[in-house]
């Protein structure tokens, strides 16, 4: 059955895991508190705001509180989701003025324009925000990549280590899971997306072999025809 959609992962897939860890959350935990501050009032801020509040059970917190409490949600790492819109909305101030660019290594870029040239339906699937993956390749350093795919997905369509989650997106892009290939370097969401029938491919850039599922070091390695096999 030939491949007629590629799913990718980001981190540790098109981009490097540092990008995220050294660059975007430290320039989303600089800027924040002034963000927060300076956009309290603005309604798609106030209820984010109000979403922290419910989350944290802190009804009354103030603004400062609030963003106490992002804070300590930006050092343990927490998967919250008003945390994710408002760092989304922090990163979109730093890609517009320039003071952040995407990265996307070289070999991915080459390779999705190549899929996209060749006819392949591309798609991203995250556990960054949608708007965030729209960020990275809108504003990457090899420019606006994101004409070349046709949809971007993330945890709302459920966890990544989840068959369940890689059923819907099949079901939402309009293909049998036997047609659409995922890209990841985690063995968990490959094996996840292969329960739901998903093909995978998995990414080891500093060499290794992902357990039970065809590894590569480099998209360079893959070509167009791959995915007809």
């Amino acid at each position: 059955m030939p491949i007629k959609a590629i799913l990718t992962d980001i981190e540790g897939t098109t981009s490097a895991v540092s990008f995220v860890f050294d660059v975007l959350f430290p320039f989303a935990q600089q800027n924040l508190p002034h963000y927060v501050r300076a956009h309290a009032s603005e309604p798609a801020v106030a209820a984010q705001l109000e979403a922290v509040r419910a989350d944290a059970e802190e009804p009354q917190a103030d603004t400062e509180r609030v963003i106490a409490i992002l804070l300590e949600w930006i050092a343990q790492d927490r998967k919250a989701t008003p945390l994710k819109a408002l760092q989304g909305m922090v990163w979109a101030e730093g890609y517009k003025t320039g003071e952040l660019k995407g990265h996307v290594y070289p070999d991915a870029v080459m390779a999705l324009q190549q899929w996209h040239e060749a006819g392949f339906a591309l798609y991203v699937y995250s556990s960054g925000s949608i708007q965030a993956q729209q960020l990275i390749f809108g504003y990457s350093q090899a420019g606006d990549l994101t004409p070349l795919f046709s949809g971007y997905f993330d945890t709302t369509s459920g966890g990544k280590r989840e068959a369940q989650s890689y059923r819907n997106i099949a079901e939402a892009i309009g293909l049998p899971a036997n047609e659409v290939v995922f890209l990841s370097d985690i063995v968990q969401e490959l094996d996840a997306a292969q329960e739901a029938g998903m093909r995978t491919c998995g990414v080891a850039r500093e060499g290794g072999k992902l357990a039970n599922h065809f590894t590569i070091r480099s998209f360079a390695e893959i070509s167009a025809e791959t995915f007809y096999l």
